[in-house]
């Protein structure tokens, strides 16, 4: 176990080493990253195997997520912090250099979204002004002899529901006291499982349906540790797992249902409470533009319920019931109930 801590800590030296080296890595990652893809292509078969692109990317993304949620050891550029932007001359300079190379630079800014909670706030503020002007413009046409009789006869606000189940962590998931953790965005779940320190890919057992999970080791007793029904169904063509570190087993799912948080990630799991789930905006900008959409909408309704206003969908009816009144001026609308 000793000799296998060794060789784990004398890869990660190796690595660093390369990061700083001037024929490799040059202080950058990603050119280290990019010369161990080109060995791999030449050596092996790697990129002849289907959906590699999408397995890769996904790698991308959950060790993005864990440098988001602050990993011990986290370094900047790649998966941590972005560098500080190079000079206008020295960034024309290296545009040259790879030009000549032969090489294309293409470069993906993030969409110039406003924030999330900035949209949210501003909405908020609006509808809270209209129901402050709506009242006093009640209390006004109410009189003084009217007062009392309008303030006891105004409905009491409907609370907010906060829901039920436990506080998500940070990644939208949850932490369990046997070790076990997952984590969540729309589009997926990644679930963390410690092993103990060695254990290899070819000494587990895993099997992932689209409705079924087991996982386990081939020398433990019982041999699973998980065998129970998912949560929802997800895309076994697109999830897979793998041994971080030699300490834990960490299996990527992809959602069917892309519209939803999960609960939980299995049946026999405490339930978390998905009411108090919060997506990072910084995350806003992976998203699709409907995707993006829903999500805004989501977090709106949810905002306007804990302020006691009318949700996207409710305010929608009361526009178009007022747009009926105001062309129809000869009907009595004062007996009439609205849902």
């Amino acid at each position: 176990e000793r000799e296998r801590e060794r060789e784990i800590m004398s890869v990660d030296e190796t690595i660093i080493a390369w990061v700083g080296d001037e024929e490799v890595g040059e202080g950058d990652p990603v050119k280290v990253v990019a010369k161990v893809l080109d060995v791999l292509r030449r050596k092996t078969d790697l990129f002849l195997q289907e959906n590699v692109e999408k397995r890769i990317w996904e790698l991308i993304k959950v060790n993005r997520r864990k440098a988001r949620a602050g990993g011990e050891g986290v370094k900047k550029g790649f998966f941590g912090q972005k560098k500080a932007a190079a000079p206008s001359g020295e960034k024309e300079e290296k545009e040259e250099e790879a030009g000549r190379s032969g090489e294309i630079i293409e470069e993906i800014e993030n969409p110039n979204l406003q924030s999330l909670d900035q949209k949210l706030k501003e909405k908020g503020e609006e509808k809270a002004k209209e129901f402050e002007e709506d009242g006093a413009t009640a209390a006004a046409a109410g009189g003084a002899g009217g007062g009392e009789k309008a303030d006891s006869e105004k409905p009491s606000e409907p609370e907010a529901d906060e829901g039920t189940g436990l506080a998500p962590n940070s990644g939208n998931g949850y932490t369990y006291d046997n070790g076990h953790s997952w984590v969540q965005t729309l589009q997926d779940v990644t679930l963390t499982i410690p092993v103990p320190q060695g254990t290899k890919a070819r000494e587990c057992t895993v099997e992932i349906k689209k409705n079924h999970l087991k996982v386990g080791l081939k020398s433990s007793s019982p041999e699973y540790i998980i065998d129970d029904e998912l949560h929802k169904e997800i895309a076994t063509e697109d999830s897979f797992w793998n041994i971080n570190d030699g300490k834990e087993l960490e299996l990527y799912l992809q959602k069917v249902d892309t519209m939803s948080w999960w609960e939980k990630v299995v049946s026999s799991q405490e339930a978390i409470n998905t009411r108090k789930v919060e997506p990072e905006n910084s995350k806003l900008s992976d998203l699709d533009a409907e995707t993006r959409q829903t999500v805004e909408k989501m977090m709106f309704d949810q905002r306007q319920k804990a302020m006691g206003m009318p949700t996207s969908e409710e305010q929608q009816k009361q526009d178009m019931m007022k747009k009926f009144m105001d062309a129809h001026p000869e009907m009595d609308f004062s007996k009439a109930k609205f849902m």
